[in-house]
């Protein structure tokens, strides 16, 4: 069974979300605040970490920054805001996801949903097949599901994961942004602009010597992006 950690200074909303959840057949922690959120990390095995922004003792986003420095689990975010900014900031910091309250319970799950299945996926190793996909000093192993550059390994998110894979095994080919959110997050591509953009960005600052400058991950301007064949 799967382990969800629900942290939210709002009890309700953390008992309303277990309720669904449970339905799901997921097994469900809580926490109120960032501080108990990360010794139940320590304490616990969590497949996947919802929490809010906005919380006394320790918020949603030092928290994140703090697990973000030891874990890749996927992390969806909740706030009652619903600017851009916060959305942003959320996903700069290493959220996979983010959620606007007032949010739809199913909705909610079914993200949850979707980002387990892409973090479990992570870790089915298959013995009988050999994927290693290469470009310049960048390699993919996906059956090790390893990121490897001038090699060294490079840790990544699982969404980040799976964008880098679908470019590099697509090499040469420019994919929108419209089409890289939909071959990731399953789902129509309303809003991905701001979503997509930050993966990327944090991808670049992995893998490349020189952001500014890509040798891999370049834009094509009005287009969307791809990865150079070297």
């Amino acid at each position: 069974m799967l382990n969800v950690l629900v942290c939210d200074d709002d009890k309700e909303i953390v008992d309303a979300i277990e309720i669904y959840l449970v339905q799901e057949g997921y097994n469900v922690l809580k926490a109120y605040d960032g501080v108990q959120a990360l010794e139940m990390l320590k304490e616990n095995e969590i497949h996947l970490l919802i929490i809010d922004i906005m919380m006394p003792k320790l918020d949603g986003i030092h928290a994140t920054l703090k697990i973000r420095e030891t874990s890749s689990i996927p992390i969806i975010m909740l706030s009652a805001k619903t600017e851009d900014a916060d959305k942003i900031l959320g996903l700069n910091i290493g959220a996979d996801d983010y959620v606007a309250k007032p949010f739809n319970p199913l909705e909610l799950v079914a993200r949850v949903k979707s980002q387990l299945r892409r973090y479990t996926e992570l870790g089915n190793i298959s013995e009988d097949s050999s994927n290693v996909f290469k470009t310049g000093d960048l390699v993919i192993n996906d059956d090790l599901k390893e990121v490897v550059v001038d090699g060294n390994p490079v840790k990544m998110t699982p969404i980040e994961y799976n964008i880098l894979l679908l470019l590099v095994k697509n090499q040469g080919k420019v994919f929108s942004i419209n089409q890289i959110y939909e071959s990731i997050w399953n789902e129509d591509a309303i809003g991905a602009d701001n979503t997509v953009a930050v993966h990327i960005r944090h991808i670049r600052e992995k893998i490349e010597i020189n952001p500014k400058e890509p040798k891999y991950l370049k834009v094509v301007w009005g287009i969307g992006y791809k990865i150079e064949k070297l």
